[in-house]
């Protein structure tokens, strides 16, 4: 997932807009990119997958003067994207992911439209998001255009003369936030972008939304629609812990996740662990639950270390994953820890370095307690898992079945035997203890919305 960070000031935005286009670090880990717009539109993108950030932009954002401006981290292609079009000129950054992008791609080549920025040996997908827009009457038309016509979910920022256009995807999967201060406004994928720079929330973004920020405020230019499946992963693991997403924090529901998953387990232990930073939440909520102490066995070595589930190639996932956490002795020696985890996505980082971390430092027992049930399903509407073999769940039921099934509805009920014999597998794959799951109910009760209202499909395939 990519984060969106985007302001309109009385005066010069790019500090603003350096620090939060920052505080999205956490959702990308290859691409970061600026542009602003004053007398002329300034751009500069770099790659961060070896740095942080600020590093990179700390003196460039000073020769990027103007009033306003839009930042992305990108977990994919570089962006933003600058455009002539026909109703005038404009920058883009998006989030999300077109499922259909290689048919667009060509329908638009056959209609003679041409692209500069290939990436990966295909449309860079906000390049591609740019032309599909540009074949609108209007920006405002071009968008809409764009979401009947993408399979998946894409939310974006246009930096105009006008001001940033802000438009939330039409099924509000990925959320986008406007915040004020004394008369500036801002526009964030994350609430934590915020609070910091002075900045309150003073609205949500409907799915389907567009809303043009200017110095006369924010003025809705489609009324979006009221039918939403946000994505529960983000309070479950994507999300910073300091953002709420719909008015919830997420935080509080991974403390709720984490007392849910206690009230269930009877597993007797010592101490309760997260899997820093995001199955943090999760442990302190299973601590406060259980009235087991909260420890801390494996610890992070600094923030400049990014997410192990966010680059692109598994040797990458791993050495980060390797060189990010240290295992203490003198908590782990002779212990019965339950270490919580906000999922089990691939298993291998959890298998090959955490788990072996924790024995090595003399665990005696791990009982590994995931905050959301197994992951079935590869991602459609963001770049996250892309294929069925990649999951542990789907390892498990090959080995069980001896190929892969076409209907798994059996493995997506936690109350039958062949549930369990799922968990019992991939439990002795990892190495561990023990295994038990969130179920799907306690999750999203910790979520706190109703179950038509939050995509689920990586859990159960339902769109």
């Amino acid at each position: 997932m990519s984060g969106l960070f985007g302001a309109v000031t009385k005066g010069d935005c790019a500090e603003t807009l350096l620090y939060g286009t920052d505080y999205h670090s956490h959702l990308g880990t290859e691409i970061g990119g600026l542009a602003t717009l004053g007398d002329h539109f300034s751009r500069v993108i770099h790659d961060i997958s070896q740095s942080q950030f600020k590093s990179k932009f700390a003196h460039e954002y000073q020769a990027m003067p103007g009033p306003a401006g839009i930042g992305v981290i990108s977990d994919s292609n570089p962006q933003p994207i600058l455009i002539s079009s026909r109703f005038g000129d404009f920058a883009l950054v998006s989030a999300g992911l077109i499922e259909n992008a290689q048919e667009i791609y060509r329908e638009l080549l056959s209609q003679g439209d041409t692209f500069s920025e290939l990436h990966r040996g295909g449309p860079n997908p906000t390049e591609l998001l740019a032309k599909i827009i540009a074949h609108g009457r209007d920006l405002v038309d071009g968008i809409e255009y764009a979401f009947e016509k993408i399979e998946g979910s894409i939310s974006l920022l246009a930096l105009t003369r006008e001001g940033i256009y802000a438009a939330r995807d039409r099924l509000g999967r990925t959320p986008l936030l406007i915040g004020e201060r004394q008369g500036e406004f801002a526009v964030a994928s994350e609430t934590c972008a915020f609070p910091n720079l002075g900045f309150k929330t003073i609205k949500i973004l409907r799915p389907g939304e567009i809303v043009l920020l200017s110095p006369s405020g924010a003025q809705a230019h489609s009324d979006g629609n009221h039918r939403s499946q946000v994505c529960a992963f983000l309070w479950i693991y994507t999300g910073h812990p300091a953002s709420s997403y719909e008015g919830i924090s997420v935080e509080m529901v991974r403390n709720r996740s984490g007392r849910a998953m206690a009230r269930r387990d009877h597993v007797q232990a010592d101490l309760v662990a997260g899997v820093p930073d995001s199955g943090t939440g999760h442990a302190i909520g299973y601590a406060m639950e259980s009235k087991l102490p909260y420890c801390r066995p494996l610890v992070k070595y600094t923030p400049g270390y990014g997410r192990s589930y966010t680059p692109p190639s598994q040797e990458i996932r791993d050495h980060v994953a390797k060189m990010k956490l240290i295992a203490i002795e003198e908590i782990s020696q002779g212990q019965r820890i339950i270490l919580c985890e906000d999922s089990i996505v691939r298993g291998t980082q959890l298998k090959n370095l955490t788990v072996q971390k924790l024995k090595g430092a003399g665990a005696q027992e791990i009982h590994i307690r995931p905050a959301c049930p197994p992951l079935m399903f590869p991602c459609k509407f963001a770049l996250s898992t892309r294929s069925i073999e990649e999951l542990a769940a789907r390892r498990a039921i090959r080995a069980l079945e001896g190929s892969d099934l076409a209907d798994i509805t059996p493995y997506l009920d936690e109350r039958t035997e062949k549930f369990s014999k799922m968990v019992d597998w991939i439990a002795e794959d990892l190495g561990v203890t023990s295994l038990r799951y969130q179920t799907l109910d306690d999750m999203i009760a910790a979520i706190g919305l109703s179950r038509d209202k939050l995509c689920l499909y990586c859990w159960t395939g339902e769109e």
